[in-house]
């Protein structure tokens, strides 16, 4: 079965960094020697100059590119992904931030890597996102999406917040915490494994609930089904909890507010140069040993 081929191609990056607008300037020479159409985000167009390039919001960049290349770190390649998740354009991520699990081109192999995947030498990967909403009163007060994860906070406050639990309509548990973090299987190598949750292969199909600090020995990371219908409701009377997805600006919640989440219908796609491999990411990125006896 023939390749895609990707011609209308859009670039994001963040705004302001140095060593991605480097890498945005690199892609650019290279992609017009490819004889690709390019399409940078607006916001970049102050940042590198008068390029002749055509620029757009990143609705527009969905809406008319065959791929999108991410430059940043993975906080970059999440934010975009709340916004093409909700269309069929796959994303690639050039890694200019720490870790890099979403985005695995190095600066160094830039040029080779993306030409191996505009000759069509990539692999395919589908991540699902989860969406929140927060109503009150069967009144909707806020919604989000998340890629890595949904996390409900006490706030500013050093109390522990405290919450019901229910999954497909059935009680799980009442909590008092410091919170808790719903992760998708891309987020169980972010905020997820810091609190002690698990580390869950990309492919799963499955979600996993971390409690912070929970007041009690019993209380365990739960993994259940990807397609499980999670709702929390805020039994704290004396603060106002946060709920964020993905690191960004939350809704502060307050007593008998219920939070739901579910998989989002559209999936991100992703896609990734000849080579790339989970475990080898986890090595490299986590320390972990490539065999019995290294450092």
């Amino acid at each position: 079965m023939p390749r895609e081929m990707f011609r209308n191609i859009g670039l994001v990056a963040r705004a302001g960094g140095e060593q991605a607008l480097y890498s945005v300037r690199q892609l650019v020479h290279f992609l017009q020697q490819r004889g690709c159409h390019i399409i940078i985000e607006h916001t970049l167009q102050a940042d590198i100059g008068d390029l002749g390039l055509q620029a757009g919001t990143r609705k527009q960049l969905a809406q008319s590119c065959d791929l999108v290349i991410v430059v940043g770190g993975d906080g970059s390649l999440l934010g975009a992904a709340r916004t093409f998740a909700g269309f069929d354009v796959p994303l690639l991520g050039i890694n200019r931030g720490r870790l890099g699990f979403l985005t695995d081109i190095l600066p160094s192999e830039l040029e080779t890597r993306v030409g191996q995947v505009l000759d069509g030498e990539y692999t395919t990967e589908y991540r699902f996102l989860l969406d929140m909403e927060v109503r009150r009163r069967d009144a909707i007060i806020g919604r989000g999406s998340a890629l890595n994860d949904v996390v409900l906070l006490s706030g500013d406050s050093v109390h522990m917040v405290e919450f019901e639990l229910f999954i497909d309509g059935l009680f799980v548990y009442k909590q008092r915490s410091d919170g808790l973090i719903i992760s998708t299987p891309t987020g169980s190598t972010a905020y997820a494994l810091s609190g002690g949750g698990p580390i869950m292969h990309p492919r799963l199909d499955a979600i996993v609930l971390v409690p912070l600090n929970p007041h009690t020995l019993t209380s365990r990371p739960l993994v259940v089904d990807g397609n499980s219908d999670i709702r929390l409701r805020v039994t704290t009377h004396r603060l106002h909890p946060l709920v964020s997805c993905d690191g960004q600006d939350g809704v502060r919640v307050q007593l008998d507010d219920e939070i739901r989440l579910g998989k989002k219908p559209q999936r991100l796609k992703l896609l990734h140069p000849p080579g790339h491999d989970f475990y080898e990411a986890c090595r490299s990125k986590l320390g972990w040993s490539s065999r019995l006896g290294d450092a």
